[in-house]
């Protein structure tokens, strides 16, 4: 592959593209390294070549996207095979890729996506770990019943009762907490915020923990400073008591997927979880469609002519 097409500079045409993700689509600075790291992976890969010898593209002289076509991009994908890369990994590097040109092409910087007919290879989402609604009562109960365990007990109620991501948690100020109201706004991904009721259980909660610890400072869960937690703080704290019932695998994620399932096993429907999780793809939040085969037998035999 050479510059016959036309020559770009291609780190300037990077560059646009990660302030567009940053400006316009509000990606998080997690996300955007990644796919610099994606993106920078391709273009090292067309410069050394397959087989490692150099090929002459140059990232910064002879870029030309418009030659490249899906056998490339099919090959680079076998060689991130070959690398011991993951199937998720492989899937998370074409989207990045994808993502990239047609940032080009709908700027009107080459013809046509290479990517666009591709075939990626399905990645499989892995069935999340959940606590049966015993489990998470003993979870909730660990911290005990001390004043120094009191924000411990808030933090793991707040997080079963509205699924609350860890960033979301750390990033809670006071007042985004409406306890009259009976909800808080929460700020997911992209900076997106989304209100999130609140039960009576979860408010009695964070309303005992106002007045007794008197948190300072602007967050609701601050630390020592007056600043917010951190993701590790959080992580520490759930593994702690996960380890106290001999359940070391408990996380906060593992939180966020069994509020998502008690809900549906009580009836709620998938839109409804959708927007409580802060999903933009309800495709997402299929995945706890399988932890409740039973229920949707029963409702199928209850309901359906045939059933």
């Amino acid at each position: 592959m050479n510059g016959e097409y036309f020559i770009m500079n291609f780190y300037a045409f990077l560059d646009n593209y990660i302030s567009y993700l940053t400006a316009e689509r509000g990606a998080s600075l997690h996300t955007i390294d990644a796919y610099n790291r994606d993106i920078m992976g391709f273009v090292k890969y067309l410069e050394q070549g397959a087989d490692g010898v150099k090929s002459g593209v140059s990232a910064t002289e002879d870029f030309a996207p418009n030659a490249l076509t899906p056998d490339i991009v099919e090959a680079y994908m076998g060689h991130l095979r070959d690398s011991g890369k993951k199937t998720r990994s492989i899937v998370r590097a074409v989207s990045a890729l994808r993502g990239f040109f047609n940032f080009l092409l709908a700027d009107g910087n080459i013809a046509h996506n290479p990517l666009e007919d591709l075939e990626v290879p399905r990645f499989k989402m892995p069935i999340p770990d959940v606590l049966s609604e015993e489990e998470m009562l003993a979870l909730l109960q660990m911290p005990g019943e001390s004043s120094k365990s009191l924000r411990d007990r808030t933090i793991l109620e707040l997080l079963y009762a509205t699924g609350l991501r860890v960033s979301e948690l750390i990033q809670l100020k006071k007042s985004d907490v409406n306890l009259e109201g009976g909800f808080l706004i929460a700020s997911g991904k992209r900076s997106k915020e989304r209100v999130v009721p609140l039960g009576e259980f979860s408010r009695q909660a964070i309303k005992q923990y106002i007045e007794k610890e008197k948190p300072k400072g602007t967050f609701l869960f601050p630390n020592k400073r007056g600043e917010k937690l951190t993701r590790q703080t959080i992580w520490k704290l759930i593994r702690k008591y996960g380890n106290k019932m001999e359940k070391t695998h408990i996380s906060p994620h593992t939180i966020r997927h069994t509020f998502a399932t008690h809900l549906l096993e009580g009836g709620a429907d998938l839109r409804s979880v959708q927007i409580l999780l802060g999903h933009e793809d309800i495709s997402t939040t299929q995945i706890y469609t399988h932890v409740d085969k039973k229920r949707l037998k029963e409702v199928h035999k209850k309901y359906h002519p045939r059933g």
